[in-house]
């Protein structure tokens, strides 16, 4: 076993399990106050729900066996039969693989969550994702980093532009489909909860993206420092496209608008980070944040499809755009496992079409499955929270909890401030007593 290697990789897992509580603080602070609880909420209990999916059957499906290069097998149930310490090629426990990879099974689910929020109901987007988990995500992982078929067509995915955003990505836009917009949609802005609590989000995702990103070399080595640094070239030039695309459209720059373009640029460079020089990374965050930007400000309002939060217009479609470009900067100089160099390095149009194919078929693979999903299990689980409860808040109507408990403390000092004549004399001599005893 490799002491390094093995650290490396424990640190890394411990980062992308970060990334879900981050997640949970972004999408909470750009809800309105009503829905908080059930928003945040949303996304924490993934942690523990696909935790022991991956251990019951996950791991079998997405890495025990092959059928039909599409999904693993059931041999490994609950583990069972598993070396755990066996090695990888890079010298780490096939125990700590298992853990690094479970990681991303919590995640990827989370992204989509944003899309869905104050509508769904939670027992169907809990059962949602169980049935999402088995027959789209194990399967997609399968394909694409073990002995699927996208494998050995020759496509490569550093970290998971199709295995995890396409395919929340998608899915959030096909659950927005069904779910139907909200009942105030296109009525003016949701004013945010806490837009503090959006940077702090976005900050825990910078940080944790590069367990997720440099942790998907498996060794520290130098693929891992070449992913460490495109990850932070493309979000930091992402991170600055979107704000001077808000300056120069609206004349000022926004908070929630640079954490947008710092998660796009995050999104882009995942799958090309372990195969691209920096100037790819910079013109893959450049090119990604503009068509996410086009795609939520100008055919969004057009679809008429309620992405609450932008799953699909940051995930989705940065996590395209990526993919696609991966074909065309990836190069055999950064990475030698790369068999065939993008088109701007001289590969010719191999692996950009073999990149467009896999970004097409994660795209109509997910759509199929979503669909499929959706309709049978709503005729089980309602799917959405009728009107009354939509205008109450899913804080209190699908958990008796509200986020913010200075509610009280502001309507009994509103109250002082309506009658404040008759409290004069009280807060005269509280404030009294106060200098008295500085």
């Amino acid at each position: 076993m490799s002491a390094a290697n093995s650290t490396f990789l424990v640190l890394s897992s411990i980062l992308v399990l970060f990334m879900t509580p981050g997640l949970a603080f972004f999408y909470g602070g750009l809800v309105s106050k009503r829905n908080v609880v059930n928003t945040m909420l949303s996304v924490f209990m993934i942690c523990g729900l696909a935790i022991l999916l991956w251990i019951l059957v996950g791991y079998s499906l997405s890495f025990s066996g092959n059928l039909g290069g599409v999904v693993g097998d059931l041999k490994s149930v609950w583990l069972h039969g598993v070396n755990l310490a066996a090695l990888t090629p890079t010298k780490i426990p096939t125990g700590l693989y298992m853990i690094f990879q479970m990681m991303f099974a919590i995640i990827t689910p989370a992204l989509f969550v944003g899309a869905v929020v104050g509508r769904i109901r939670f027992k169907f987007l809990l059962s949602f994702i169980i049935f999402w988990s088995i027959l789209i995500y194990y399967p997609m992982v399968h394909m694409v980093w073990d002995n699927g078929f996208l494998a050995h067509l020759g496509v490569i995915d550093f970290a998971g532009g199709t295995v995890v955003h396409i395919n929340a990505g998608i899915t959030a836009l096909v659950l927005s489909a069904f779910l139907g917009p909200r009942y105030n949609y296109g009525k003016g802005e949701t004013q945010h909860y806490n837009i503090l609590w959006v940077l702090l989000g976005t900050a825990i995702l910078w940080i944790g993206w590069y367990g997720f990103n440099a942790g998907s070399a498996l060794a520290m080595n130098g693929v891992a420092i070449q992913a460490f640094l495109t990850t932070t070239v493309a979000t930091a030039t992402s991170m600055m496209t979107w704000m001077v695309i808000d300056m120069i459209t609206k004349g000022k720059p926004t908070l929630v608008g640079v954490c947008t373009g710092t998660l796009c640029g995050l999104v882009a460079i995942t799958p090309a980070c372990g195969y691209v020089t920096t100037t790819g990374a910079f013109w893959i965050g450049m090119i990604a944040t503009m068509t996410s930007y086009a795609f939520i400000t100008l055919l969004k309002p057009r679809l008429g499809i309620d992405d609450a939060l932008d799953a699909f217009g940051c995930h989705g479609v940065s996590g395209i755009m990526g993919s696609i470009m991966t074909g065309l900067f990836a190069t055999k100089a950064v990475n030698s496992t790369v068999t065939i160099n993008g088109l701007f390095y001289g590969g010719g149009f191999k692996l950009f079409g073999l990149q467009l194919l896999a970004t097409a078929f994660t795209i109509a693979f997910t759509t199929v499955m979503c669909i499929a999903i959706i309709v049978l299990l709503k005729r089980v689980v309602k799917m959405r929270v009728d009107v009354d409860e939509e205008k109450l808040g899913l804080d209190q109507g699908e958990h008796g909890e509200v986020a913010d408990y200075t509610v009280s403390m502001s309507s009994e000092l509103s109250d002082i401030q309506t009658h404040s004549n008759e409290f004069q004399g009280q807060l005269a001599k509280l404030m009294a007593n106060h200098e008295r005893f500085r």
